[in-house]
């Protein structure tokens, strides 16, 4: 891997001018569960992205347990904290990652951004109005679960993406989250993407499934239904986890395999 492009000098590796677009669209992308592959997703998505002309920064918004620099084989001099704190400017921050793509980078273990106080609130509102003139797409890559910091990000983004897998936990908790998102946030066009499915089609099936529940035990609460809209799915792929030890994207070390494939059709279908 080129480590000068995995370990990039965020004192020089200055943010983009602002794009044409002026108001770039953020997706959410968060999960009920841990460990379903939402950060792996994430940086992978916003690879795909990247090569169909989108300018893209994905910004690691799980403020207490970040990951994104493992994921990419990053080292950042400057996080988020040090934005935060007044240390070093937001552009100091934003730096470019391996697929063509941005990263603004999160500290792991701060426990002063693991609760939702005005301060928190003011500074997250404050970063993403300054980083959506510079991009044409910004991916939150959230906590998980349904804690008030992590539906605090969620509410500022323009659409939700829910990631799961087909383990009965996983299913339990996406549904958990999207029910909260409907009831709390009036979400009503979430999108879905499964991975790690075994079989072809078990996501769809598995969409279908979590729409019926939310049918039944969601919507007749409410004043208009809620519509879950698949995204697509991710085959189970053992080059997954090749990719994930090598601390390198899926769509660059292994671009003709079956992960990465539905990884593509995704990005694909997310702009679309």
């Amino acid at each position: 891997m080129n480590t000068a492009a995995s370990r990039p000098d965020s004192a020089d590796a200055a943010a983009p001018p602002p794009s044409s677009n002026k108001r770039a669209r953020i997706t959410a992308i968060t999960s009920g569960k841990g460990g379903v592959g939402k950060t792996f997703l994430s940086a992978n998505l916003a690879a795909a992205l990247a090569r169909q002309g989108e300018r893209v920064l994905v910004l690691d918004a799980d403020l207490g347990l970040a990951n994104l620099d493992v994921v990419l084989n990053l080292f950042p001099k400057i996080t988020l904290h040090d934005v935060f704190t007044g240390k070093n400017t937001l552009e100091q921050a934003i730096v470019p990652a391996p697929g063509g793509f941005h990263v603004l980078l999160a500290g792991s273990g701060m426990v002063e951004y693991s609760r939702l106080t005005p301060e928190v609130r003011d500074l997250l509102v404050d970063v993403v109005a300054k980083v959506r003139p510079l991009f044409d797409r910004i991916l939150l890559d959230t906590g998980a679960g349904i804690s008030d910091v992590v539906l605090y990000t969620v509410s500022l983004a323009d659409e939700v993406l829910v990631v799961t897998t087909p383990e009965p936990t996983a299913l339990t908790d996406a549904y958990a989250t999207i029910k909260v998102l409907a009831t709390t946030q009036g979400r009503r066009d979430i999108r879905l993407l499964v991975n790690q499915v075994t079989r072809p089609g078990d996501g769809r099936t598995i969409r279908g499934q979590l729409q019926q529940v939310i049918d039944r035990y969601v919507t007749p609460g409410l004043e208009s239904p809620v519509k879950l809209e698949f995204l697509g799915e991710i085959g189970t792929d053992k080059t997954v986890r090749e990719a994930v030890t090598r601390r390198q994207l899926l769509l660059e070390a292994f671009p003709g395999c079956i992960a990465a494939q539905g990884v593509v059709a995704a990005a694909t279908r997310l702009v679309t």
